[in-house]
């Protein structure tokens, strides 16, 4: 014996008042059993036909789905997302109904349909009609209260912080046209720029005070100085001894410290009278513009990137190698253990710890200002 089902259906336009309508309709169905029981968690075949005029009206569109019902019984669709069998659905004139909805169902999911419902589409699905509303009946009529069509149409001004519309219509002050610059920034005929170096003509990739700056701090006018040549293509880190120096400071400054360590680290630990890094560093003297600089020591790793990054191969202020740096692996005075200290290979930028120190490495000098 078929069982017969029951079908409540609600049918929702959503519309905006700022964007065109939607070109589908929201459809809902609970579907039922017989015995009024829910035809839960299990596809349905549906077959949804827009009429046109009457119940039994011309079908203007049609269309098929295939949803599942939820643990409610509950299936919703969109009409005009489906398979279309015939119509478009974007072109219906709704202006021209009455319109009617028709269901057929296949509880089983097929396109057998054997339950059909026809029910009106009342006022609300006409939204959609307000994509082709193009006219007005009866048109539209103003009437020019001071006779002129023209005398609204005014130029707007501009006198420093004073804007003006012409015709009399008044002025006003612009505040946020009055800039006051800050430390570092330049206000020349209304262009904002930053100021090259805080004030102090210092840029990165300059040469000063015996070599070329690679790092300024926040004011612009202090920083660290890279020798402007190698003091070595091929020296040891260590005098010839192993042994813990605790040379291990990192970062901004830390190479002078370092540097300082090592030296008297080896005289303890073992110097056998050959050069090494540290001690080629401490040594260099740049004499220029009558001024000798002797205060050179070996950078830190984090000073030897920086170095890398700003005049040498890494460069990335479009400056180029200004340094001079060759493709070798350049030493740090850092220390890693008490065999090995951090280098740095200048031709791909990674960083090594586990170098020995009598390794023999390039070293550049570096100096604070």
């Amino acid at each position: 014996m078929k069982k017969l089902y029951t079908l409540l259906t609600a049918v929702v336009i959503t519309s905006s008042a700022f964007a065109q309508a939607p070109e589908k309709m929201s459809y809902q169905a609970v579907v039922r059993d017989a015995g009024n029981a829910l035809v839960t968690s299990q596809a349905v075949g549906l077959q949804l036909s827009i009429l046109q005029g009457s119940a039994t009206g011309t079908a203007v569109y049609v269309e098929t789905q295939t949803p599942t019902t939820n643990i409610n019984g509950l299936v919703s669709i969109e009409i005009g997302s489906g398979t279309v069998v015939s119509g478009t659905f974007n072109t219906i004139d709704w202006s021209a109904g009455p319109y009617f909805i028709k269901t057929e169902t296949d509880p089983t999911g097929g396109t057998t349909y054997t339950i059909t419902g026809t029910s009106q589409l009342m006022s609300v699905p006409y939204a959609l009609h307000a994509n082709t509303a193009d006219s007005i009946v009866g048109g539209i009529s103003f009437t020019e209260v001071d006779g002129s069509v023209t005398n609204e149409l005014q130029t707007i001004s501009r006198t420093g912080t004073t804007v003006a519309l012409s015709n009399g219509g008044g002025t006003f002050q612009d505040s946020v046209g009055v800039y006051t610059s800050g430390t570092g920034i330049d206000i020349t005929n209304n262009v904002i720029s930053a100021t090259a170096t805080g004030g102090c003509g210092l840029s990165i990739g300059d040469t000063y005070q015996g070599g070329i700056i690679f790092y300024l701090d926040a004011s612009g006018c202090h920083g660290l100085i890279s020798a402007p040549t190698d003091q070595s293509t091929s020296v040891r880190w260590y005098a010839g001894t192993y042994g813990v120096t605790r040379a291990t400071g990192d970062g901004l400054y830390a190479g002078e410290t370092n540097t300082a360590i090592i030296i008297a680290s080896q005289v303890s630990i073992g110097d056998d009278g050959n050069y090494y890094a540290a001690q080629i560093c401490n040594d260099l003297q740049i004499t220029t513009g009558g001024v000798t600089y002797g205060d050179w020591h070996l950078p830190s790793k984090y000073e030897l990137n920086l170095m890398y990054e700003n005049i040498g191969q890494g460069n990335a202020l479009s400056l180029g190698n200004v340094g001079g740096f060759a493709n070798n692996f350049y030493w740090s005075s850092t220390e890693a253990v008490n065999v090995s200290a951090w280098s740095q290979d200048f031709d791909s930028g990674n960083q090594y710890s586990l170098i020995g120190k009598g390794t023999p490495y390039s070293v550049r000098a570096i100096r604070a200002f």
